[in-house]
């Protein structure tokens, strides 16, 4: 079976000769150490080695104020580097902190992608990416997050209750930008990505950050739009949130998410068990392997012990992955190992 029909059929819940696996986005902070754990010199000879069946790519984006899409929106009052990710923070003073009437909604300087996206630098970035593997577009396509920055994020939740007219026009220009945006991708990368990653982090470690209504209501319509559009273009679509957020499952099936991403396994109610039980014959999964912990702190053996519960709970429909996308420097490379040594047993 080949990685993309492994990935294909993991996401579809049919059968497969081994879990599809996913490195995730690894910091670059840990790359050295992970290199020298396999007896490699760079990422792509790292996945090749632990037989990773997801190559990413991220959405081309260069702006004067950012080089990354999920950067695009220059909200802070203050001057940040916002292709630093020790810099940019929700909870800085927002642009639109003291705007209360909608029709101002055009005094902030919206960027157009139309002017930041190369068509070509599009296909280009896809082209040189293995033709047999999943390939996922990396388009994050954060637009709850954003807003908060917007705003500043206490500001932002408190603007949901009080005048939510102000909030929804601030969120729907920034889902327009998307759209606009995610547009030119797909039409210049059709027939040669299989998925792709978008999402908004709505958890914390014990519940939701807004109440399952307040997500029906101000994150959900935009989230729809977006998975729409994927699914036009024949896509799946992997959801990502990090934190407890069983609560809005079912809402996210219902606007047609196809994966849930992560399973942040020390987050409450994110037990693998009771996901199986309660969603595992209508939803697929990625992640399960905790970042918090395990790989932190385990041993290799308990890594292993881990991906076999894994695997055995999950015939199919997880895509077998650290629970968080990004694998730091405190994890242990030897763990790594035994996640996808395990895993593509």
């Amino acid at each position: 079976m080949t990685s993309i029909q492994r990935f294909l059929n993991t996401i579809e819940r049919k059968p497969v000769d081994r879990p599809a696996v996913w490195l995730g986005l690894p910091d670059t902070a840990s790359l050295p150490r992970l290199f020298k754990q396999m007896n490699v010199t760079n990422l792509d000879e790292f996945k090749h080695a632990i037989k990773d069946d997801v190559w990413t790519v991220e959405l081309p984006y260069n702006s004067p104020y950012s080089k990354h899409i999920y950067s695009a929106f220059p909200f802070a009052k203050e001057a940040i580097d916002a292709n630093s990710n020790e810099e940019r923070t929700l909870t800085a003073p927002g642009f639109f902190e003291d705007f209360e009437n909608p029709t101002d909604i055009n005094k902030f300087d919206w960027p157009e992608p139309e002017k930041y996206i190369s068509p070509e630098e599009c296909a280009k970035v896809v082209d040189r990416l293995p033709e047999d593997k999943a390939i996922l577009g990396v388009l994050w396509s954060a637009h709850f997050q954003d807003a908060c920055a917007a705003f500043g994020m206490e500001n932002a939740l408190m603007t949901m209750i009080e005048n939510p007219e102000m909030y929804e026009a601030v969120n729907d220009k920034i889902v327009d930008f998307y759209l606009r945006a995610n547009k030119i991708f797909y039409e210049n990368t059709k027939g040669k990505i299989h998925a792709v990653l978008i999402g908004n982090d709505l958890g914390s470690q014990h519940s939701l950050m807004i109440s399952p209504n307040m997500v029906r209501e101000f994150v959900l319509p935009g989230a729809e739009k977006l998975i729409k559009q994927a699914h036009e273009y024949g896509l799946k679509v992997i959801y990502h949130s990090c934190g407890a957020i069983t609560d809005v499952y079912d809402d996210l099936l219902g606007v047609g998410v196809d994966v849930l991403h992560p399973i942040q396994a020390l987050a409450e109610g994110m037990d693998p068990v009771r996901l199986k039980r309660d969603f595992g014959d209508r939803a697929s999964f990625c992640g399960g392997v905790c970042t918090q912990d395990l790989l932190v702190n385990g041993t290799p053996e308990q890594v292993t012990a881990k991906v076999k519960q894994l695997r055995e709970l999950f015939p199919t429909g997880l895509i077998i992955s650290p629970s968080h996308e990004a694998i730091l420097p405190d994890v242990s490379p030897a763990n790594v190992e035994a996640l996808f040594m395990a895993a593509t047993k």
